[in-house]
């Protein structure tokens, strides 16, 4: 049986849920470092904090792969996984913010990165089964389309959850400074809005798709349908399975797993380290006050250094803003490009221009102050920062290619029976690149570069650079280059 073609809107119902998945982690990506700060972390050890995001989706993924490839309900076989995933990380994402509540049962930075560790389990959970769904849905002539609304939407959502708490100081009027112990306001509001806006959009995925019946899946996909698995397995048996699974995955899996290491390793980098790089490099905040033990020498951070470090950490947000608008743009016409010269030369042009965007962030330090109106409201904020805002250009470009060419190169080398667990296994090369990274930067950032963020900056765009040029081994024999 031939699949049938969908509709625009249908694949965009698709990956609806994506958009508020997106909004989380864009809030978690550029707040989390923040939190940890606000809650008594130093720069050498946020690297190891954030170790918890890779962690999770490497524990997470496969299992949720594996299971939600077995599943076959009247929800659907992976919106059971979206919908409770969903339901677990909106309530993290009320907790997290609020660490410094429980402080007389638990120290809040410890309590802020339990809950930091189960808001991220959950979003593998949710977003896992949302790469197999358009694998699952779309036909193959769709693939590059699919994939390509699939970033669209994960972009917008990454622009709404990066602004969130700039909006809300600088329209709203929230305070965005903290105190030791305390995270700002704006921070936390942010995080109150961002679980909503999750919640009702996966609803509206769930709502809005009905999933194929095993029968009718499997003749789309030129296959019989797959006997039950036994009911009974022993640990070992099912690690021994997994493990000749994963030895039997398809070559270009591991073909492209070198290009996602270069890839991961900055992208952790950046997530971890903007906020200090650019409160350094922009505001001119001095390294010393990063140091909780030199704040608490000097009794609290100073009202100038606090306000610097929240305006820093805000425009953190308007930078990841940018980066994901123009990824937004470029994804309107990657799926183009991809069919016109190939999806190597497009993955490795765009890994290029981050590589290059990385690189260029230490040519912007301009000290002198200057009134940027940006629409919604009027801002004071260093020249350098502002212009800051071209080398997002770059990382945006490539940020899209990340999201979706790998997918779209992967898809059809995967057998349909085992989509879900191929691509939990392909996790691993998101994972392991940043568990490595954050064993690696913290102690690169501090002994190696004197805790000046901006350095770290540099070296994740080399990484970017090693990740193109790497591109060109991998053998999509579906490319036209």
């Amino acid at each position: 049986m031939k699949q049938p073609q969908l509709s625009f809107w249908q694949i965009w119902n698709l990956s609806f849920g994506f958009l508020g998945v997106q909004i989380g982690f864009a809030l978690q990506n550029g707040n989390v470092s923040r939190i940890l700060s606000d809650l008594g972390a130093d720069l050498s050890s946020l690297s190891l904090f954030w170790l918890a995001a890779p962690i999770m989706g490497l524990l997470v993924q496969p299992i949720v792969g594996a299971a939600s490839d077995r599943t076959w309900n009247k929800l659907g076989r992976r919106l059971p996984f979206m919908l409770g995933g969903a339901l677990v990380a909106a309530a993290a994402m009320l907790l997290l913010p609020n660490a410094s509540m429980v402080v007389a049962f638990i120290p809040p930075m410890l309590f802020g990165l339990v809950i930091f560790a189960i808001k991220d389990a959950a979003f593998n959970v949710t977003f896992q089964p949302f790469r197999s769904l358009v694998s699952d849905m779309v036909p193959a002539n769709q693939r590059n389309l699919g994939y390509s609304v699939q970033t669209l939407l994960i972009n917008i959502g990454a622009v709404v959850g990066s602004i969130l708490p700039f909006v809300l100081t600088n329209v709203m009027g929230l305070n965005n400074a903290s105190t030791p112990g305390e995270v700002a306001p704006s921070v936390i509001w942010s995080f109150y809005i961002g679980a909503a806006i999750l919640l009702g959009s996966v609803a509206w995925t769930v709502l809005r798709t009905r999933e194929y019946p095993p029968e009718q899946y499997y003749a789309y996909k030129g296959e019989t349908v797959q006997p039950a698995e036994p009911a009974e397995k022993s640990f070992g048996d099912k690690l021994a399975g997994f493990w000749q699974t994963t030895k039997t995955m398809p070559r270009i899996m591991r073909q492209l797993a070198l290009v996602q290491f270069f890839s991961w390793f900055s992208l952790f980098i950046m997530w971890t380290y903007f906020p200090a790089a650019i409160a350094q490099h922009s505001w001119g905040v001095d390294v010393q006050w990063f140091d909780p033990a030199y704040i608490t020498q000097m009794g609290g951070l100073p009202a100038d250094i606090a306000a610097a470090k929240g305006a820093a950490g805000d425009w953190v947000g308007i930078l990841y803003a940018g980066y994901s608008l123009f990824a937004v743009l470029f994804a309107l016409v990657m799926a183009k490009l991809a069919n016109l010269f190939g999806r190597r030369l497009v993955y490795s042009a765009a890994l290029l221009c981050g590589g290059l965007g990385y690189l260029s962030f230490i040519l912007f330090k301009d000290p002198s102050m200057i009134e940027v109106n940006l629409l919604i409201t009027q801002v004071t904020i260093p020249q350098g920062a502002l212009s800051l805002m071209l080398p997002m250009i770059g990382i945006g470009i490539a940020w899209a290619a990340i999201l979706a060419m790998p997918y779209a190169i992967l898809a059809g080398a995967l057998p349909a029976h085992r989509t879900g667990v191929y691509m939990g296994i392909f996790n691993f090369t998101i994972a392991a690149p940043q568990i490595i990274s954050g064993l690696l930067a913290g102690w690169i950032l501090g002994h190696l570069f004197a805790n000046n963020a901006v350095y770290i900056v540099m070296l994740a765009g080399g990484s970017m650079v090693l990740g193109a040029l790497s591109v060109w081994l991998v053998q999509d024999k579906e490319s036209k280059d």
